[in-house]
């Protein structure tokens, strides 16, 4: 694991199958927490439902599969959880670790880190530390934050492209799925 917290990967029901409703006041905090919990949503359907055929899909040879772009976003979701809790990264070394519950702990990453912006008045503290280099909270928006949605959009792409679409009932404008 990249950093000195742990989770609790059997927490039922798993964070994000739908948004929270949304706070009452826009802060700083409120907003870049809005933004990790969209991430979050994006995230649990793009990943709900996969098949080994769906994880092994890789569109060509120059691409990661959607297994390894899932790899990707988990040591991303460290970083973002790691810059809220005020922890160094670390190079996340292969683990033996499974589909799901690597999916798991990337949303119980994204819950804590929304969870501690929300509540935040100043995200400035928060910083992504490598070693003794602290870089900025700008930067874990335009880093990691969004770097994972674009990513969760290639899933959705790469699930479509093997035959397993998008439930069509995720309503991703209102963060709801319909009934």
């Amino acid at each position: 694991m990249c950093n000195s917290y742990s989770q609790d990967i059997n927490q039922e029901p798993l964070p994000f199958y739908d948004l929270p409703e949304y706070p009452e006041t826009y802060t700083a905090g409120t907003v870049a927490g809005r933004l990790v919990e969209s991430l979050g949503f994006r995230y649990y359907w793009a990943t709900e439902g996969l098949t080994e055929i769906d994880l092994a899909y890789k569109l060509n040879e120059d691409v990661r599969s959607t297994s390894e772009t899932i790899d990707h976003i988990y040591s991303l979701s460290f970083m973002i959880v790691n810059a809220t809790l005020n922890q160094p990264n670390s190079k996340i070394e292969p683990e033996e670790v499974t589909f799901e519950e690597k999916r798991i702990l990337t949303l119980l990453n994204l819950q804590t880190a929304a969870n501690i912006l929300k509540e935040s008045d100043d995200i400035s503290q928060y910083k992504i530390i490598f070693g003794d280099k602290e870089i900025p909270f700008w930067n874990e928006i335009n880093g990691p934050i969004t770097d994972s949605i674009w990513h969760c959009g290639q899933i959705s792409s790469f699930r479509r492209s093997s035959g397993n679409p998008l439930n069509p009932k995720v309503d991703h404008f209102n963060g709801k799925v319909k009934p």
